[in-house]
């Protein structure tokens, strides 16, 4: 039997014959040549079936294939420049056609559907070169998350998805039942990495994420992936440090590995390109300055009431995304509101309405992509911190534990995944960035 090649290998068998194994993704009837666009999972691949050279009966099973038919094909490699696919300039001259199952007449075709039929079909629009490319893009930055994480001396440890009480200071929770007692899909796995600092130095928690707000815009799901770094001894300065170079090995780890996908999705790789450090930094004051004199200049009205905002408010989607224009990379945004954040952010010396925190914004008008912060380390001003948001101090009697015994300053952040993807890909909407997206009335499929 030939070797079975994938296709992403095919320019090292130029002039063999080989096997491809896959699925039809679309065939071209040009009368005497069929051509057969292959996907194995790896690439996409022309096939081409030249009548004369091939038996009758591969000819004819090749005529009648049809979209998502699985199939073997045999055939020689050859360079060709004009040849469509990823990676593109290669074909494969068919010898012999194996058909292992006609499809069955498949609902998505290669046209526009609507949003809804497509996700109500996500099980099969994931074939889809497009969500092929995406997710591969996906895989890649979950990789090199792990990668620059594990390579600076962090170590993965595991935090529970069913706690207690809040991690974020929120009522918009999935509670479910615990043998009679209520509990919470976690928010964030980052008060118990908080926990493991003290036993393992700087550690990483890395998994699914469930928020409960009632949101339907594109830059939210109600479950996601993200990593949250935690670090013992570390400060806001030398937390934006790690958080630029983290972003950076993604985005240019990305850039090396998925060019071609990136390609099929018509990125402008030249933007990835500039995301090196340092990044530009920004004070939350300045920031609202900025959106200020934005909004005093802007003509569009819509976009004015959009741009309100006072000093205290968190920032929205629209001032993020008219901040973001004017820098050509990630900037990050330091020194938020305390009313803006959440409960256990150290405060800024010397002015307690203000934070220790950071969002690192992706430009583009791509938004938060990180959130992070210096944690509260006296015990006092925790349970302070905990009255004021009117949190269950049972809840949280281990977590002020850690204050009470060799307590250090520390930092961490987390970065959701799909954001990261959503602007690595330069799409629209996070529901693309993974493999089947639960959003506001959406479990299915």
């Amino acid at each position: 039997m030939k070797e079975i090649v994938r296709i992403q290998d095919i320019a090292q068998y130029v002039g063999q014959e080989v096997n491809l194994q896959g699925w039809l993704y679309n065939r071209t009837d040009k009368g005497k040549l069929q051509f057969l666009l292959v996907r194995d999972g790896t690439g996409f691949a022309q096939c081409v079936v030249f009548k004369k050279d091939v038996p009758e009966s591969v000819f004819d099973a090749a005529c009648s294939l049809t979209q998502e038919s699985s199939i073997i094909v045999t055939g020689v490699i050859r360079q060709d420049e004009r040849a469509p696919g990823v990676p593109g300039g290669y074909e494969l001259g068919v010898t012999h056609l194996q058909v292992l199952q006609v499809s069955a007449e498949y609902p998505i075709q290669l046209k526009e559907h609507g949003v809804d039929f497509l996700l109500d079909n996500r099980h099969l629009w994931i074939r889809s070169q497009r969500q092929w490319a995406v997710l591969r893009v996906r895989a890649t930055v979950v990789r090199a998350i792990r990668d620059w994480l594990d390579g600076h001396g962090f170590l993965n440890l595991d935090t529970p998805i069913l706690t207690p009480a809040a991690g974020e200071g929120t009522t918009t929770l999935f509670e479910t039942d615990y043998f009679g007692e209520p509990v919470y899909l976690a928010q964030t796995g980052q008060l118990y990495s908080e926990a493991t600092i003290y036993a393992f130095g700087p550690v990483y928690c890395f998994g699914p994420t469930f928020r409960a707000e009632k949101s339907k815009t594109r830059r939210h799901l109600t479950e996601f992936w993200m990593v949250e770094p935690e670090i013992p001894f570390c400060d806001l300065d030398q937390l934006m440090e790690v958080e630029e170079q983290f972003v950076s090995h993604i985005v240019q780890t990305c850039l090396k590995e998925r060019a071609a996908e990136l390609a099929l999705l018509e990125r402008d790789t030249t933007l990835l390109e500039k995301v090196v450090p340092p990044f530009p930094r920004l004070s939350y004051d300045d920031a609202v300055e900025i959106v200020a004199q934005i909004r005093a200049e802007t003509e569009d009205p819509d976009l004015k009431q959009q741009l309100a905002l006072s000093w205290g408010d968190d920032f929205g989607s629209p001032h993020e995304t008219e901040l973001t224009k004017r820098f050509d990379k990630p900037v990050m945004v330091y020194g938020y509101p305390t009313q803006a954040k959440a409960f256990y952010m150290e405060p800024w010396p010397g002015r307690p309405d203000v934070t220790k925190s950071v969002d690192m914004l992706a430009p583009e008008g791509y938004g938060e992509i990180i959130g992070g912060s210096e944690r509260i380390s006296d015990p006092d001003l925790l349970l302070q911190r905990l009255d004021e948001w009117s949190l269950p101090r049972e809840a949280f009697e281990w977590y002020i534990d850690l204050r009470l015994y060799g307590s250090v300053p520390h930092s961490g952040f987390g970065m959701g995944v799909e954001r990261a993807v959503t602007w690595i890909c330069g799409i629209d909407h996070l529901r693309e960035t993974i493999a089947f997206p639960r959003m506001l009335k959406r479990v299915y499929p």
